[in-house]
Order: C-alpha cells, then structure tokens, then sequence
C-alpha cells in the first residue's frame, strides 16, 4: 500500500446520535487485535469486555479476474477484513479496598490476547489493581424445536418421559461433543426435526492475579516464550507465569523510600516481540529504557536509555508534563519503537540513542493554549499509538474525533489527518479532547492533582476537547484501523 492510498469508513458499532449523551460507564477504554486479526477484544469502563469476530468469507478474498472490451484482464483486489459482533462478558466488578479506603474501578484499563489453544481463545483482562485470565468456547448447543409426546405416555406420567427412561438412551449426554443430545427414536421421527443446533460462546476465569500492585496497572505484555507476561503500574513491573497465579515476580522497583524524593513514574511496558528477555518501559520524564532480564535479578540497571537530547527552547512549567509518554509500542521488527506523549509522536532506532529518527507534531498548535488545557485538565490526556505489521506506518488519536496517519520514510511529516465519523471527512492538520479524571500516582511526578474544570469553556481553543480518539489498534496483517469515540467503535482501512 502506497501512503497515498485512501482511508476510507469500513464499520462502526455502537453509534451514537449527535446529540446523545454518552453514559461514562459505556465509553471504551482499550482495545486489542488478537495476533492473526481474526477477533478484536474491547473493553469498557463498565468492565465488559466485548468480542468482534472476523466474517466468514472476507479475509484474504479476491475479486475475480474479468477481461475487459479491450482483452485486457483487470487485476483482482484484496478485499478488507470486516467484523462481526460474537460475544461479551463482565470482566470486573467494582471493588472496595478497606485497607487503603480506597473504590477500585471496574474500568478496563488493557487487554492483550494470548496462545489459542484447543479452538480456545484466551485473553487477559487488567483494571487498576487485578488481572484475569479468560477463556473463551464455542460449543454447539441443540435447542428443542418440537417433541412430539408417545400417544402411550398419558398425562399422569409425561413427567416421566425423560431419556432415561426411552429405549436406547442408557450413553452419555455428551457422547458427541454437544452440550445436550436428544434420541434418534421418537416417534419414529429424526434428531435433526426436533432441534435447531446453534452456535454459543462459554467464557469462564481460568486465573486471578491479584494483590500485587499497590498502585493503578498501566501495562500488561505477552512473552514471546508463551508462558510468562509482565505488569507495570506506576511504580513496579511484575513478571508473572501464567500457569501461577498466587506469584509473580518483581523486576523493577522505583518506589523511593521517601515518596517526597518521587521524580517519575513508569507510564508503559512492554515486552521485545521476539526475544523473550528483552523488554522495554517509558516514564514520566519521556524516557525510553530498555532492560535486560538476564543482567540481573532486580533490573535496576538499564542497557539503554533512549531520550531526545535536543533542544526544545526554554523549560516551562509544563515542559515535563507534556514530555510524559502514554504509549508506547514496539515494532515487529524488533528494533524501532512508537511513542506518543501529549505534543508528539516519535519513533525510535533501539541502536540510537540519542534521539528519534522522525518526530510528528501532533498538538503544537495548541501549545499556547497549555495554561488553558492544565486548568481543565485536558493537557493529562493519555493518548494511545499504534503500528501496521508489516510496514514502518503508525497512527494516534487526537481531538475533534481527528484521526491522524503516518508513514516513516516518505517526507509528509503532516501525514493524513481524518475526521472519525460515518462518513469521514479528509481534514489538512489540526487536533484536542478532554475527560474526567480520577487521582492518580502518575500526577505526583508532573505536579499536583488539581479538580478539572468544565470543558464547555472552550472559548480559546479551537478543537473540541470533549471529542477525543484515546485509544485504537491496528489489524495485524491489513491496512485496518479500529478506533473508539465514546462508546462508538470504528473502523477504517485503506
């Protein structure tokens, strides 16, 4: 695909009208493309967890070649993946910790998926302070459609009429896979008449890993072993096995023993994707640090730390809060990494430390708009960054629902900037969102807490705060973005 290409509105589930208000409990919080893109899992601050499925028949098609007047054949074109609604299920419930006084959320906060196994799909779930480990079955269930009752069986007995009690019935309900099994022999009359066989998803926990994080979990990764994952929250990452869910251990500690002298916090984690001791995190301060798990037990020594050490003008006061990175991703081939902090978005050379090798401007027009956008606390949006698989492309959110493409290599550093709706609009540049907030460690580092304020006084800026795209995914093998607005998904392919 050419970056030129056009992006263009594939589906949307969830559409809200205009003029709709969005319940808070119904907003999408992440989002995440299992590792063959064929379900997409989604996750709201209710604490479902909602599953699309690729459509039977629309991965990899090709159009049939036709031979046009002239003889010539037209080529055939790959037609986009589209999606379907499969299942949903509550993840979390709202809890209380009596020891802290404090509510926890059942917002789900991420989502990775794991190793399918069996025709079993498995993902892992993560709000603030637990994470679970899911299992998800289809079975084929038949349902009763018609049973006509044996002209001797009379009233008195119908109760009676069960298939233990029928000639033939004495083996097992689940002799055949099927969840319930009716006889071949009643009334003389086939199994096939008697039910409809349906497809139905059974989801069930397999494992809790709880009480390991004192502060709200940020980061959930996959091990490319397939056995381990890693949790980060503000202060600590975890490593955990995924067979054990009573221990895990720990690899990273900034807690400082006087919480006074605290100057950053972990905002991201993530795994290398192909070497299994190997992971990355950012911080608080834009720092990119890469570890070696194999150096030692505690890695608190770092093999490199990747930081801009150009000048951008003058330190202000809100020079380290919009140089905190809230996302960061790293590419299949190993060695660049995507990060995204409130003005930029940045891609980095593991084997260059010193600076990226491009940086997109994304907010710089409202960087004098920053004293506006702390007061409500629009300037702590954290916002999400994704990557195709096979091709240095990545995308962001911003606000105004604007959508904005880019592609390392080809001199656009505007990129391509839509408008996500149902019909989307092609925009030149521009950007800004807001949301409520709850208190939280990272904003120790950058500051204080401070009570956000009606985002309706937007008389000063120019794009609508309240309007915003957090958080997306890209399809692994196809040019196809999904994204959330609200509680709206959408999707988009080129």
């Amino acid at each position: 695909m050419t970056f030129g290409s056009e992006w263009k509105f594939s589906q949307v589930f969830g559409e809200q009208n205009p003029h709709e208000d969005v319940q808070d409990c119904d907003i999408l919080s992440a989002m995440e493309f299992d590792k063959n893109g064929d379900y997409l899992a989604v996750g709201d601050q209710a604490g479902r967890v909602m599953i699309f499925e690729r459509q039977a028949g629309k991965e990899d098609l090709f159009e049939c070649s036709s031979r046009s007047d002239s003889g010539q054949f037209n080529l055939p074109q790959k037609q986009h993946p589209e999606f379907e609604y499969k299942t949903e299920f509550q993840s979390h419930e709202s809890e209380f910790d009596y020891l802290k006084s404090v509510e926890i959320e059942e917002k789900i906060n991420k989502i990775r998926w794991c190793t399918k196994l069996d025709r079993s799909l498995f993902l892992l779930t993560a709000n603030d302070r637990t994470i679970k480990l899911w299992k998800i079955k289809e079975q084929k269930v038949k349902k009763v459609k018609q049973m006509d009752i044996n002209s001797s069986v009379t009233s008195e007995n119908s109760l009676l009429a069960d298939r233990s009690y029928m000639s033939g019935q004495s083996e097992s309900s689940h002799v055949n896979g099927y969840s319930l099994e009716w006889t071949n022999k009643m009334n003389g009359t086939s199994s096939s008449h008697l039910a409809d066989i349906t497809n139905v998803d059974y989801t069930r926990s397999r494992r809790v890993y709880a009480n390991a994080h004192d502060f709200n979990i940020n980061s959930i990764s996959n091990n490319s072993d397939g056995e381990t994952f890693l949790s980060g929250d503000d202060l600590r990452i975890n490593v955990w096995n995924l067979e054990v869910r009573h221990q895990c251990f720990n690899i990273i500690d900034m807690k400082p023993k006087d919480m006074e002298d605290l100057t950053e916090v972990i905002t991201s984690a993530e795994f290398h994707p192909f070497h299994c001791n190997l992971l990355a995190y950012s911080s608080s301060r834009g720092f990119i640090r890469l570890v070696d798990m194999r150096m030692s037990a505690l890695c608190d020594h770092n093999v490199k730390i990747l930081q801009d050490g150009r000048s951008h003008g003058s330190k202000t006061f809100f020079s380290e809060i919009i140089a905190s990175i809230s996302d960061m991703k790293y590419a299949m081939d190993g060695r660049h990494i995507l990060s995204r902090d409130y003005m930029t978005l940045k891609l980095w050379d593991t084997h260059m430390e010193s600076s990226p090798v491009a940086t997109y401007k994304i907010h710089e027009h409202l960087r004098p708009k920053l004293p506006k956008l702390y007061t409500n606390d629009a300037i702590f949006d954290k916002f999400d960054c994704c990557l195709n698989g096979n091709e240095l492309q990545f995308a962001t959110g911003s606000y105004s629902n604007h959508l904005r493409v880019f592609s390392f290599g080809t001199g656009n550093e505007n990129g391509i900037t839509l408008e996500v709706k149902k019909e989307s609009i092609r925009k030149p540049t521009s950007q800004t969102t807001s949301r409520p907030r709850r208190s939280s460690l990272s904003n120790l580092a950058r500051g204080f807490y401070r009570q956000g304020q009606d985002l309706n006084s937007e008389n000063e800026i120019s794009c609508n705060l309240k309007s915003k795209l957090l958080h997306m995914a890209w399809h692994p093998t196809h040019n196809l973005i999904a994204c959330s607005s609200g509680s709206s998904l959408f999707m988009y392919h080129a």
